[in-house]
């Protein structure tokens, strides 16, 4: 009898161990390991990137428009308190109502994302993580790379328009440089993350000044390929709809490919910041090298992704610091 009660407490000491163990990885999964990483979700949703994937999928055929808007919101998310989701939040003075952010499309992608994680993997994923794989998966529809996510961002609760300070249509490189330093992205990175504008489109108000007036000259920015001028001139004429969109990669915007990177070369940048990024002699030797017209040579799919990846760990939120929200446009 002494030697079964003797046997008894053993294993009941053994499994205590196995289970403190078991629970102790658990934790350690959770809250110790560095966060966002790669897998990060595991088997507490499993299926997280398919779901994301298949509502990108479904919208981008719906509508390609929502490509360029999902990159522009991740990166204007990342620019403002990091890549937090604070850009998803609703409210009279959260950072969708600063006017840089009042163009942004795709709010309703994210949220079908969020309800059907919501019902697969309910309170366990960001809607940050959601707007990164989003990201991903866009760029990846429209020909570009496709790179692994890190995951584990949690969402902010804080959403402030006055806020948002983000890089303009008419920065010096000099400005460029500084706003993305600030948040640890170098000259390359920089170049590389404007390139995303090789899909989508811009305002003719943002831009249409410097075809027709430029710096209050009476003439065009000198820049500007003067073949392009009547091209730009004729989609946004003076006194015209400032809302009309016009592609920022002309002849090329709903593909991702270094198309974008050509037309600066050749003065066909729309926004006077892109056109920049050549007449500047360190931008320009980076936008060469991604060309294939200067070496070392610079690939410019998988530079990107890595660009992509540095951006998104921008600020990150954890512990404390954040929430996993059960609507992405509301703090809990």
């Amino acid at each position: 009898m002494g030697s079964v009660s003797f046997n008894l407490r053993r294993f009941l000491l053994q499994l205590f161990l196995v289970l403190a163990a078991t629970a102790t990885a658990h934790a350690t999964h959770n809250h110790f390991l560095p966060r966002p990483r790669i897998g990060y979700y595991g088997s507490a949703c499993w299926n997280v990137e398919s779901i994301v994937r298949s509502v990108v999928q479904s919208n981008f055929q719906a509508n390609p428009a929502n490509a360029p808007g999902i990159l522009r919101m991740h990166f204007h998310d990342c620019f403002v308190r990091g890549c937090d989701g604070s850009v998803l939040l609703d409210g009279p003075n959260s950072e969708r109502t600063a006017i840089p952010n009042l163009s942004l499309r795709g709010f309703n992608v994210i949220a079908e994302a969020k309800t059907q994680l919501e019902i697969a993997c309910p309170r366990t994923v960001s809607c940050a993580d959601i707007l990164a794989l989003a990201a991903r998966d866009f760029v990846d529809l429209t020909g570009g790379p496709w790179w692994p996510v890190p995951l584990g961002r949690l969402d902010g609760r804080v959403s402030l328009a006055s806020e948002v300070i983000l890089p303009g249509p008419t920065d010096s490189v000099a400005v460029q440089k500084q706003m993305f330093a600030a948040k640890n992205l170098n000259t390359q990175d920089l170049v590389v993350l404007v390139a995303g504008h090789t899909i989508g489109t811009a305002g003719c108000g943002v831009f249409s000044s410097r075809f027709f007036n430029y710096n209050n000259t009476g003439s065009p920015d000198p820049t500007i390929d003067p073949s392009f001028v009547p091209q730009i001139q004729s989609q946004c004429p003076i006194n015209g709809n400032a809302a009309a969109r016009v592609a920022l990669d002309t002849g090329s915007e709903n593909q991702f490919d270094t198309s974008y990177l050509n037309n600066l070369r050749i003065g066909r940048g729309v926004l006077e910041s892109d056109q920049n990024l050549w007449t500047d002699p360190e931008t320009r030797a980076i936008v060469q090298r991604l060309l294939g017209l200067r070496f070392p040579f610079l690939l410019f799919r998988p530079e990107f992704a890595s660009s992509m990846v540095k951006m998104s760990r921008i600020e990150v939120k954890t512990g404390l610091d954040g929430e996993i929200r059960r609507v992405c446009s509301a703090v809990n």
